[in-house]
């Protein structure tokens, strides 16, 4: 079982001793502040924002079947994918997106669903 009351470490009888730990723990410390910046680097490389449009695309027939997501990392790079739906069947498009632009012609409601991701992520700043 755990010993939890057990000291592991003895305590610094001097303050020679006492320096050792402090400085001990200073590269510690800058080990993991090194380690917290390199994982908040990292992080924006991960889907942080996404934006969903649900649409119908034909006037007076169907429903909102048909959407559009885009999902986006920190730097608004990502993709955006449109699938269509009709009785016929189904259509699936995807397009890169660089710093929030897409080399590729966008539908309203990709543009829409881009614009909500990138609000997704204002909307976290202002909570903290």
């Amino acid at each position: 079982m755990f010993n939890f009351s057990k000291k592991t470490k003895k305590e610094p009888k001097s303050l020679k001793e006492i320096l050792k730990q402090f400085k001990a723990l200073e590269e510690k410390f800058d080990q993991l502040s090194l380690d917290f910046k390199e994982l908040k680097e990292n992080s924006q490389l991960a889907v942080q924002k996404v934006g969903v449009i649900r649409f119908n695309p034909f006037a007076e027939v169907g429903g909102d079947q048909s959407f559009s997501i885009a999902l986006l990392d920190g730097y608004d790079n990502g993709l955006v994918v449109t699938s269509f739906y009709t009785r016929e069947g189904n259509r699936i498009y995807a397009k890169p997106i660089k710093n929030g632009v897409s080399q590729y012609a966008l539908s309203k409601e990709e543009i829409n669903a881009i614009e909500i991701a990138k609000k997704d992520d204002s909307n976290k700043q202002n909570d903290n």
